[in-house]
């Protein structure tokens, strides 16, 4: 018996020892899971640099909600490769992403801008003689070429004056604003956007402020 257990452990070993190979094997070929990648967050950046200046003195402005269409009021960051045949088609980028839809980020920055000349209030309240309304018709990076693009802003705004029985419309303007991207990626429509959200938001200001 002893021969026999002698004679059959170099097989065994052999086999087990082809096992354990063969095993090894099938684990170092399966992928390894990747971690996940979360979008990259982008606002509009740091509020607009207000001149010094004494307490706001003009007539208090009802600030109403700013508007948009579907494929802008969301968090996606949205290009449009105009140099191809799908240049109408509003595209999200995958890896980044608004901290809030560009509505809500237009309405803060009008917000902070105006309240450094007048009080700003919300709308229906029945406290300001003049209201303002906001809608955004573009908002998104736009290629003309794989390798220049610029960040466009178009708004049309609307200024009406409250009354007891019907407003009276004050005026109605659209402001389009374009800013070259530094680079061909989200990076850079971010930046592109924020310039031309900021000269928009400066246009609009003295604009409705100008009004009579």
């Amino acid at each position: 018996m002893k021969l026999i257990a002698a004679r059959a452990c170099p097989a065994c070993a052999r086999a087990g020892f082809l096992s354990i190979f063969l095993l090894l094997g099938g684990c170092g070929a399966l992928p390894l899971p990747d971690k996940p990648v979360r979008p990259q967050p982008y606002d509009l950046g740091p509020a607009l640099p207000q001149a010094a200046s004494a307490a706001p003195s003009g007539p208090a402005l009802a600030l109403g909600r700013v508007d948009a269409p579907p494929a802008i009021d969301g968090s996606n960051i949205v290009y449009r490769l105009m140099y191809s045949d799908a240049g109408q088609q509003p595209r999200p980028y995958a890896l980044a992403r608004w901290t809030m839809a560009p509505p809500q980020l237009l309405a803060q920055r009008l917000r902070e801008a105006f309240s450094a000349t007048r009080p700003v209030v919300e709308p229906g309240a029945g406290l300001a003689a003049v209201e303002m309304r906001t809608e955004i018709d573009e908002f998104a990076q736009i290629f003309s070429s794989p390798a220049a693009s610029e960040g466009v802003v178009r708004l049309r705004v609307t200024v009406t004056a409250p009354g007891a029985r019907a407003q009276r419309l004050l005026g109605q303007r659209t402001f389009t604003v374009r800013q070259p991207a530094p680079t061909a990626d989200a990076a850079g429509g971010v930046a592109a956007l924020r310039a031309a959200s900021d000269e928009a938001v400066r246009q609009i200001v003295a604009w409705v402020n100008g009004l009579q």
